[in-house]
């Protein structure tokens, strides 16, 4: 933090005037150096250059506030109190739980290095055979060898056997007829022999000593017509690759011909990798554990093969066999087989074959579902709550899981097409034929700025069979949906998308339908026409009227202006607190997998993707029983805080002016009452106004840099120097708007502390994801810093994230060094866009005075009692905070500007702002005695602005020496209460806040209604399998209707375990979503009874968090 504040008190500056002089320089309260710049003035008249046309001044706190170590993008500016959170006592508490605390590891590394030479000792000792009392006798008690006779069962054997793990007898040693007999059941371990000296390994030694695996029989008796297998017999186990002597059963049972040797190696818990004369086969731990990390961690098979290898023999002389492709197969294989499993195939008369489209997926449990969680009559439901019975999709694509054409899909076939989440390619009604015929069409031209748009056709596609992929989610709960996930060809085509989402919600009963989509702006405007030229049954049974588009939260501030209110969540009735970012996190969980599908078949790609989509959808499952309490305890109390806000704001409005709020009510409800397209007529908006944004600054860079590559020159990259400056101004806010509200919050409760974590773990990517694309624009910026500054560029040091300097161009020490270490042109770049983020701001500090302004005079007039006062405080506390924000970003970008422009006529427009400025029309700056009372006024609830400006209300005293702030210099405004722009700030802020109420509450209807369905799904899912347990397969040996009936019991207690679970670990919060529903929150203040809620950090990722987990610009 600067060690100049900008509240810092100096004494009042003197003007002194001579006769001719050049300047004029004068000092403001708060530490700012102004100088004005004149021709000549004499006697106090100006002569030439008045008017201040010439006017340039250097903002001396926020330049050393910059360049200061203790950097912060507060620019030490303290304006904003710190206060604790006034929110209502609701009774929930929403907790992360912590593991529980060893108190003898506080320092666990520390303690464990004074002991460390005792660790090593102990390791090298295992080298050797131990003590004598370990190596003197064998320790078989039972001899094997039928030339042998062990009396007393002690054996008297050579004792110069282990087992290397030491897994199965610890460190005692036995003779070579007993270390084969205690492995005749664990032929997957490795054993060593003492030579005298030293351990022998070998491992083969097993193999050696004759331990031969006999299948088909108990263990212990050997097939009087056994058939050995081949030499070169293979087994995958866990630690390791194995060469075994296997033994097959060849024993007629009544006149029947032996079981097949793939029976019988599958019975010994053996997954062989081919159907006739198995070579190679894995256990099925070994396949179940690469499964696990494979769908985890995203581990390749090539990876955990070459793992296995290395466990098995690491020093290189005598490698074991190669038999990955024959593994690979294994585990596509195992797949195939679990999916078919747990979709209930095995149950189903036309078995394997007679799967439908999309059965193999896993369903979003808390969706409508019908026949499984919906209540009856549930399509007859009251039109007000009809929402809690809305589809929500989510679109997006994806450009890094791309696969190249290195195999044939003849020789290779996707089996299976259509069964999961991928759409059915083949057939002329499937997605290669739709895609194929609508490949020429030309696509719309892009609202936004986003990458998917200005490479959908010019990504470079050669040797790949797919560049992509599309896919839709369930839009509340994040869980792939059947057939939602289709390849791409060239680019993000609307052909493709459509396919897609017709094959998503294919044969399902829809009501409503809430579409998310980056670009739903651009995609919906001829998606009916479209959806003309599918088959009739591939339509969508919708009415249009019905099917809203929405754009993601986070996606939309980058849209033009036209598109924020009719493509907004926000202002769009039953989407709650619904943000359409969540499929930005199942990118982020499947794209560790990019590197290893990207060279797979076809075929073996779907399998593997496949996998990895139900993993995540099942793992999903598992974590509702976090996330939906979190959700509606969120929405619980913040529902709470926003109601009690607004009814205090409004009960002062509907004072002198009830006609207006109600008026003001049914054009909210009028807009929410229907889709639109445009922002006309929308009560969200401000009316346009002349001021350039940095959104329009940044879509002309984009247009040049755009029409630059239609020229003919190829994009080697996927960034240009327009989308890395942006991508550094949309961080440097994250972290602005991260550290105002950490200093903002005096107490913060612990899920507010777990909100400033996620949101530091998502700015920590994103800074990283930018140093990344900052070398490539600015490659020898590394070498222009001081140390301080390299040791923050290399790795933060011990900073927080939002006080972390990103190094942009304007941060540069001088021109000379900037045009050193930054790629031609960028500096401008920078520029051009500072300046439309300083009018940006500047305009956002006007509004927020305007609002400010508004709201302040009528808690004054008609807020009594200190309750009211409070309650009201909420509303100008917001208002408050979004000022600052502005002013703060306004100061740091101007201070941008000059560092890259210099002084010039643009400063005429974009002044230092001083506190003392940040004023709207009717507030005036204070006078120092008035500055002194102004913590006295707070205390007694007045409505204190914060700023250093005086109280809304106060026009009468000092109203002599009112002046106007140079901010509104050029603003049409007037003081009058009646003036159009207060008018409109006060409309506006009212319309919103209503709007937000609404949404916290259906927000707790929807996620009250989704863990009824939750439940629900899993009452009748445990009906389903009780049921089939009690089916009888026509034909089924009796060891396969037991193996049936026990597979369908276990999942059946399952669920019923799952949802007795649920059901007590939800009563609590269920108990007071009720309350909170049937009670008047104005009148009861708050739900009775106390709840507490555990989250865990990864359950729930902020829009950011999502987007930074994509580590790249692919996803968006």
């Amino acid at each position: 933090m600067s060690t100049r504040s900008h509240r810092k008190k100096i004494p009042r500056p003197q003007l002194v005037v001579s006769g001719t002089v050049s300047a004029v320089s004068h000092t403001t309260h708060d530490n700012r150096r102004v100088r004005t710049r004149f021709s000549t003035i004499t006697d106090g008249v100006v002569v030439g250059g008045g008017g201040g046309e010439n006017f340039w001044a250097d903002d001396v706190a926020t330049n050393a506030a910059r360049q200061a170590e203790d950097f912060s993008y507060q620019l030490g500016d303290n304006a904003l109190e710190s206060r604790a959170d006034d929110q209502l006592d609701d009774g929930i508490s929403v907790v992360v739980p912590k593991a529980t605390r060893n108190t003898n590891s506080d320092r666990p590394m520390r303690n464990w290095w004074e002991k460390v030479e005792e660790y090593l000792e102990e390791s090298l000792r295992r080298e050797g055979r131990g003590s004598a009392r370990v190596y003197s006798r064998c320790a078989g008690s039972r001899c094997v060898d039928p030339l042998r006779v062990c009396p007393n069962r002690v054996c008297d054997g050579l004792p110069e056997w282990r087992c290397v793990d030491q897994a199965c007898a610890g460190e005692a040693m036995y003779c070579r007829a007993c270390i084969v007999g205690i492995h005749a059941r664990l032929p997957t371990h490795f054993v060593e022999r003492w030579d005298g000296s030293h351990f022998v390994r070998n491992r083969k030694w097993l193999k050696i000593l004759d331990l031969r695996v006999q299948l088909g029989h108990p263990p212990g008796v050997i097939c009087p017509f056994r058939q050995s297998a081949a030499v070169d017999f293979v087994l995958y186990d866990l630690n390791g690759v194995h060469e075994v002597n296997v033994d097959f059963c060849g024993c007629r049972k009544d006149e029947e011909e032996p079981d097949e040797r793939r029976v019988q190696l599958m019975r010994a818990g053996w997954w062989p990798a081919t159907t006739a004369a198995p070579n190679t086969c894995a256990t099925f731990r070994v396949v179940k554990q690469f499964q696990t990390l494979n769908c985890l961690g995203k581990l390749s098979a090539f990876d955990f093969v070459r793992g296995l290898e290395k466990c098995t023999e690491h020093d290189g002389l005598d490698p074991p066999p190669d038999r990955r492709r024959p593994f690979m197969l294994i585990i596509r294989q195992w797949r195939d087989v679990k999916r078919f499993k747990r979709a209930k195939r095995g149950y189903a008369v036309s078995g394997v074959r007679g799967t439908a489209l999309g059965e193999l997926a896993l369903p979003c449990r808390a969706c409508p579902q019908v026949g499984w969680n919906l209540p009856d009559g549930w399509e007859n439901v009251d039109p007000v709550l009809r929402f809690l019975y809305f589809i929500f999709l989510a679109v997006d694509a994806n450009f890094r899981l791309s696969n190249r054409a290195v195999s044939s899909e003849a020789a290779d076939p996707i089996l299976g097409d259509g069964w999961g989440y991928f759409c059915q390619r083949y057939g002329e009604e499937g997605y290669n034929a739709h895609v194929a015929k609508h490949a020429g069409e030309e696509e719309l031209s892009n609202c936004s700025g986003f990458q998917a748009m200005f490479l959908a056709n010019s990504k470079r596609t050669k040797g790949l069979r797919a560049t992509g992929v599309v896919g839709v989610t369930c839009g509340r709960h994040n869980m792939w949906r059947p057939n939602g996930i289709g390849d791409l060809q060239v680019g993000e085509r609307q052909c493709n998308v459509d396919f897609v989402i017709v094959s998503a919600i294919f044969n399902i009963v829809l009501l409503y339908l809430i579409i998310s989509y980056d670009i739903a702006c651009q995609y919906a405007i001829h998606f009916w026409t479209r959806m003309s030229d599918f088959p009739t049954r591939l339509r969508p049974r919708v009415a249009p009227s019905n099917v809203w588009w929405k754009v993601p939260n986070f996606h939309l501030p980058a849209h033009k202006q036209k598109c924020h209110s009719p493509y907004s969540f926000h202002w769009m009735p039953g989407a709650g607190m619904s943000h359409g970012e969540g499929i930005e996190q199942n990118w982020s969980a499947s794209n560790g997998a990019a590197g290893s599908t990207r060279l797979m078949s076809a075929a073996n790609r779907a399998t593997t993707l496949e996998d990895i989509f139900g993993f995540h959808n099942y793992d999903r499952t598992l974590a509702m029983h976090r996330i939906l309490p979190h959700r509606l305890a969120v929405a619980m109390k913040e529902g709470l805080a926003h109601a009690a806000a607004f009814e205090a704001f409004t009960e002062g409005l509907e004072v002198e002016r009830p006609a207006e709020v109600q008026e003001w009510r049914e054009w909210v409800e009028r807009w929410e009452s229907t889709q639109h397209t445009t922002a006309e007529d929308s009560p969200f908006e401000f009316a346009e106004t002349e001021v350039k944004t940095l959104r329009d600054i940044q879509l002309e860079i984009a247009s040049e840099e755009f029409v630059a590559t239609g020229a003919g020159v190829e994009v080697e990259r996927e960034h240009t120097p327009g989308t890395f400056i942006t991508l550094g101004l949309d961080i440097e806010q994250t972290q602005r708007k991260l550290a105002v509200d950490v200093a903002a919050l005096k107490e913060p409760s612990p899920n507010q502390k777990l909100t400033f974590t996620k949101r530091r773990t998502a700015l920590l990517k994103q800074i990283r994801r930018f140093r990344g694309v900052q070398r490539i624009y600015m490659p020898s910026v590394r070498g222009a810093l001081s140390d301080n500054q390299k040791a923050i560029f290399d790795g933060m040091g011990d900073r927080l994230p939002e006080e972390v300097r990103l190094f942009m161009p304007s941060e540069i020490g001088d021109s000379g060094a900037r045009e050193r270490v930054c790629a031609a042109g960028l500096p401008e770049v920078e520029a051009r866009m500072r300046e439309g983020e300083a009018s940006e701001a500047l305009e956002g500090v006007r509004r927020g005075l305007r609002t400010r302004t508004m709201t302040n005079r009528f808690k004054i007039r008609h807020f009594t009692g200190q309750g009211l006062l409070t309650r009201g405080q909420g509303m100008l506390r917001v208002i408050n905070v979004r000022i600052h924000l502005s002013k703060i970003r306004y100061r740091y970008s101007r201070a941008a500007l000059l560092a890259l422009r210099g002084h010039g006529a643009w400063e005429e427009r974009l002044r230092v702002l001083a506190d003392d400025d940040v004023r709207a029309l009717n507030e005036r700056a204070l006078t120092d005695e008035e500055k002194a009372q102004n913590e006295h006024w707070a205390e007694l609830g007045g409505a204190i602005v914060e700023g250093g400006v005086a109280r809304a209300a106060g026009v009468a005293a000092g109203e002599g020496s009112h002046t106007l702030s140079w901010i509104w210099y050029r603003v049409g405004s007037t003081e009058a209460e009646g003036d159009e722009h207060l008018e409109e700030a006060l409309r506006v802020e009212w319309c919103k806040a209503y709007a937000r109420t609404k949404r916290y509450d259906e927000e707790v209807r929807l996620v009250r209604e989704e863990m009824r369905r939750t439940i629900a799904y899993g009452v009748t899912a445990e009906r389903e399998w009780r049921r089939l347990a009690g089916e009888e397969l026509a034909g089924a040996t009796p060891e396969l209707a037991e193996g049936r009936r026990a597979y369908a019991l276990e999942h059946a207690e399952t669920e019923r375990a799952r949802c007795a679970d649920l059901e007590k670990r939800w009563r609590p919060i269920l108990r007071k979503a009720d309350v909170y529903l049937k009670e008047s929150v104005a009148a009861s203040g708050e739900p009775s009874g106390a709840v507490t809620v555990e989250v865990d950090i990864e359950d729930e990722v902020s829009p950011e968090e999502e987007e930074a987990r994509l580590e790249g610009e692919e996803g968006l």
